[in-house]
């Protein structure tokens, strides 16, 4: 699973169909994207994940001629993502976000939980390269990503809970 930062922005836009273009021309198999365009399911025989993430952001770089941040997960990394989430049963109106992050961060300067500032939101928890928030309105705004990477220094996307649910269930395979 590869989630894109930045693959739409300001006049930059590529559809679905592009994307699994992409993907299937660098021998990715059952290739698709879920909601937005920036996740891409599919399955490789590449194990080493810095090598496939190499690899996926050269491939667009080149096809796009700007560049596009992969951050890599399997799905049974992003279950262990759906057990880790803090805010199991959010009320009405909040938002659990988590965000991946490119390395796990050497050190977080600031206490947990944080408010956001000039946002409703807040970073509950960082474990390991993910940090988990909560934004209580206000849309977009309210991302935890851009004040994320300006704290820890890496880059990062982020994505709704809901989701990477709704990916894990519609991609999980029985053992």
């Amino acid at each position: 699973m590869a989630f894109l930062r930045g693959i739409n922005v300001g006049s930059h836009i590529v559809t679905k169909e592009q994307l699994e273009e992409v993907f299937t021309s660098l021998g990715f198999h059952n290739v698709s994207t879920f909601g937005q365009s920036g996740n891409v399911i599919f399955e490789t025989n590449i194990l080493a994940p810095e090598e496939l993430k190499t690899k996926i952001e050269n491939k667009l770089r080149t096809i796009l001629s700007y560049v596009v941040s992969v951050f890599l997960r399997t799905i049974s990394q992003l279950k262990h993502v759906i057990q880790r989430n803090p805010l199991k049963d959010p009320i009405e109106g909040t938002s659990s976000l988590v965000t991946f992050l490119s390395i796990a961060p050497a050190k977080v300067t600031f206490q947990l939980p944080l408010a956001i500032p000039k946002s409703n939101g807040e970073i509950l928890m960082i474990r390991d390269s993910e940090v988990y928030s909560a934004t209580h309105g206000g849309g977009e705004g309210a991302l935890p990503n851009p004040f994320i990477e300006s704290e820890l220094k890496i880059k990062a996307t982020t994505r709704n809970i809901k989701t990477i649910r709704r990916i894990v269930e519609k991609h999980d395979l029985p053992d």
